[in-house]
Formats: structure tokens, sequence, C-alpha cells
């Protein structure tokens, strides 16, 4: 098992390897498997992709976002431009019915809502506006709500889980209680953990994932 330093280590080697962040810009602390990411970032990319990168981390249960979005003079943008922008971005994304989104825009924090009928167009929207300019973070309500019923759902998601290599598909167990899927078991990372959570939200009819599972 990995030592806090270890991990800590690591989590900066990540970032120093990943080419969209700056990591002489970010600190980070580890305590007990848990990190947390401090400092002051560009764009809200960077700190998106700064978590991603100290979740790839094996050893690492949860990461603590301290990171604060400072945007520099040129890429400022009053709330209306980023609303039209993200309405435009929304809006030429093929993966996205017309008239699912609905958007508000607050102090550069852009909130989305709606429903529609799969996880991937959730996923999709957040992704439109997360790399636009002014943007400093994205809350995303946007519920699912599939037309079709769930069939099979338990056999599909286990058979997803068997096809991907990397996974210990027998270390973790998945329950279906009607749209609502439950993963229980043990994973080697927070990335694995989200690997094996989008395969489950991959299912037809999937309304809610309730992800129990443990980083060992």
């Amino acid at each position: 098992m990995k030592t806090d330093r270890q991990l800590q280590e690591d989590i900066l080697n990540e970032l120093d390897w990943e080419p969209s962040v700056d990591a002489s810009r970010i600190g980070v602390e580890v305590s007990q498997g848990v990190a947390t990411l401090s400092g002051h970032v560009d764009s809200y990319t960077q700190k998106w992709a700064a978590e991603r990168a100290a979740q790839r981390v094996a050893g690492i249960k949860s990461v603590a976002m301290d990171i604060d979005v400072v945007l520099p003079g040129p890429h400022k943008r009053d709330d209306t431009e980023i609303a039209k922008a993200a309405a435009d971005a929304i809006d030429w994304n093929v993966s996205i019915p017309k008239d699912t989104v609905k958007l508000v825009v607050e102090d550069g924090w852009v909130t989305l809502s709606g429903d529609a009928e799969w996880a991937f167009i959730r996923n999709a929207a957040e992704a439109s506006v997360r790399h636009l300019y002014g943007v400093k973070g994205v809350v995303n309500k946007i519920s699912i709500r599939p037309r079709i019923e769930p069939r099979g759902v338990k056999t599909k998601i286990e058979a997803a889980l068997y096809r991907r290599a990397h996974l210990d598909a027998a270390a973790i167990t998945v329950g279906v209680d009607k749209g609502t899927v439950t993963l229980t078991g043990e994973v080697d990372s927070l990335a694995e953990r989200n690997t094996v959570e989008w395969a489950a939200w991959s299912a037809p009819g999937v309304q809610k994932v309730v992800d129990n599972l443990v980083v060992a």
C-alpha cells in the first residue's frame, strides 16, 4: 500500500505529465488517501483536467478540489456573452437533441437543466460548455428520463464490464431495481470507478446509478 507521501508524488507527477495543466500553479496534499488540490488556474478546463489527473492515480480514494479559476483579462466574458456562446455550443452539438437543455449563467458559472433520455446526452452538454472562454464552473442538473423500460440491464452492464480487460469485473456486484442501478465492490482507482459508473449509465433504461464502489 502506498503512503500518503508516495500518493502525493504520484499526483504531482501525473499533473506534470498532463499537457493541458500548468502543474506549477497547483499544490497537492494527501491525507489517508484523500487528495486535496489547491491553487489557481486560468480556465475551468484546466481545473477539470487536474481533477481527472488526480483520479487516475491508483490508491487515491477521493479528490477535494480547492482550486480557483482566475480568468486572465483577454478571457473574461460577461454572463450574457457566456450564455450566448453556451447556447450556441449546445445547439451545434449533434449529440444533443434540440430543446433538451436549458441553461443559466451567473458569475461565470453555467447551470444546465432539462431532461435527457441517455446519460451521454447530459455529459455531451457539459462537455460543450466546459471549454468556453469565461466559464468558471459547470453545474449539471440534467435529469435522465428514458422512454424505454429497463430490460436485462444487469446482464448488459456485467457484459460491458467483462469486455474491459483492465477491470476485475468479478469484484463488482451490480444490483438493479427498476431504473436504479447499485454498484458495490472494489476498484483500484477513481478512474476505474468512473469507468464502471459510465458502463452502468450506458445501459438502456437506467435513470439513476448509486455508486457504492470502494477504492482499494
